[in-house]
């Protein structure tokens, strides 16, 4: 869910209850960093960095980011590295920490199962963010917005500690080009004894996918979660003609409709995502043949997820008094795909905030990767500057309506950058429909409800 928002406190609360918790890895090594230069409020992160097989490792990041006290209120957050296709050593020792240190507070204390979550679409942190949870013992990975067909095979070679590739895409590569990035766990793993391999789940959307993955993937595939388009964040796109409805979002139609017979008929066990976040929908789930239901939005604004406290409240008031609209944007993403944005006052789905802040791209999760005319290869993304976009050879076309996901996201969670004009990042919130449904989990004469609460309403109590 988002940055930051299933983050290790909300896995860690749902996995005790046992469920499978799942951590968001999008965005770890920022979010790590700047939770160390906030202070790291309740120690946590140093009870994580303690746990760490290689301590020189873990001393090095928290020397380079910790702030005794946490930074002073006016001042930026210091940068990290962007991800390349040859990260310094540093930037890599940081996506792993970051990594390991999430997955590790999720699971700490208990047996239960944990999680982590990535996409398909930001490729260049994916090798060590997952070594860095499956270091910290991650039961389960979960990937979608796109085609994870060679993570089940990277996950087999770094259990084993074998060097790792993944093919990158790059726009404009010619046919004989192969991109890559590299991973050697052996850097990491100072007793050389194998990890367990983490089962496999891919986020999908059709039943073609699902028979893709399961012929295709270079390794095992174990199950997936079947996603439908109310659900929130993005969403695969419309498989008809890309028309858009009078409100200006993608229309979805019956071949958007998932063949649950053929998904049924790969033997694998499977979960519904996309407005199931209740009793009634996990029934429903259950009798057509899934193991359960995923669910995101209900979890999103309970009081252990990391959405700032303000804008959860403004969110859940906003639920309960019929307030709160949600829209599909085509063209907030860069990726292309689909998202799902919470129009709220002060938020970048407000025209006049859009308008106002200054484009940037400092760091460049969801940049593309191109092939320039020398052969190297750069980076670009519609939500930069439009001249820089188009200069990189972008299509112009590509550039209105777009936002700054990794800043705006970042934000929501409560680490919204500074800009030396002294204006702040504003947030993005994203939900899925099912987000005007809130007021079931809130007890009487309450005004938040927590994990448990959402598990109480949907295992009924």
């Amino acid at each position: 869910m988002g940055v930051a928002v299933s983050g290790w406190p909300l896995a860690r609360a749902v996995s005790k209850r046992g469920q499978l918790g799942v951590v968001s890895g999008t965005g770890l090594d920022a979010v790590f960093a700047r939770r160390l230069q906030l202070g790291d409020v309740g120690g946590f992160m140093r009870l994580g960095l303690d746990a760490f097989p290689i301590p020189e490792i873990a001393e090095r990041v928290w020397s380079r980011y910790f702030v005794e006290g946490g930074k002073r209120p006016g001042a930026l957050f210091k940068s990290k590295p962007v991800p390349s296709l040859h990260p310094s050593r540093a930037l890599t020792d940081l996506t792993v920490v970051a990594s390991f240190v999430e997955v590790f507070l999720a699971k700490h204390g208990h047996s239960g199962l944990v999680g982590i979550n990535l996409l398909e679409k930001i490729q260049l942190p994916t090798l060590p963010a997952l070594f860095g949870a499956m270091l910290a013992g991650v039961d389960v990975v979960l990937m979608g917005a796109g085609i994870p067909r060679a993570i089940p095979g990277a996950l087999d070679k770094m259990a084993a500690l074998e060097p790792t590739e993944l093919r990158i895409d790059v726009v404009d590569a010619l046919p004989e080009e192969v991109f890559t990035s590299k991973f050697d766990p052996r850097e990491y793993c100072p007793d050389s004894n194998p990890l367990q391999r983490p089962k496999f789940f891919a986020i999908i959307a059709s039943s073609t996918l699902a028979q893709t993955l399961v012929k295709r993937s270079t390794g095992r595939v174990d199950g997936f979660v079947v996603e439908g388009p109310t659900a929130g964040g993005h969403n695969a796109p419309p498989r008809g003609k890309g028309e858009l409805s009078e409100k200006g979002e993608p229309v979805y139609g019956p071949r958007d409709v998932p063949d649950l017979e053929a998904i049924r008929e790969l033997g694998l066990p499977f979960w519904m995502a996309g407005s199931y976040g209740s009793a009634e929908g996990l029934r429903e789930a259950e009798e057509a043949g899934a193991q359960g239901i995923q669910v995101g939005t209900a979890f999103a604004f309970c009081e252990e997820s990391g959405i700032d406290a303000e804008i959860k409240a403004q969110v859940v008031q906003g639920a309960l008094d019929g307030t709160l609209h949600v829209r599909t944007d085509a063209r907030a993403s860069s990726t292309g795909f689909p998202f799902k944005l919470v129009e709220l006052p002060g938020t970048l789905s407000d025209k006049r905030v859009y308008e106002q802040r200054e484009r940037i791209c400092d760091l460049g999760f969801l940049r593309q990767a191109y092939r320039k005319p020398d052969g190297t290869v750069g980076f670009r993304c519609s939500a930069e500057p439009g001249e820089e976009f188009v200069e990189k050879g972008g299509d112009p076309e590509a550039v209105a309506g777009r936002l700054c996901l990794c800043n705006g996201l970042l934000a929501t969670a409560g680490f919204a950058q500074r800009r030396k004009d002294g204006s702040v990042e504003p947030p993005i919130v994203t939900a899925g429909d099912d987000v005007a449904n809130l007021g079931r989990f809130l007890r009487p004469g309450q005004t938040s409800y927590t994990a448990d609460d959402v598990l109480d309403s949907l295992l009924g109590g």
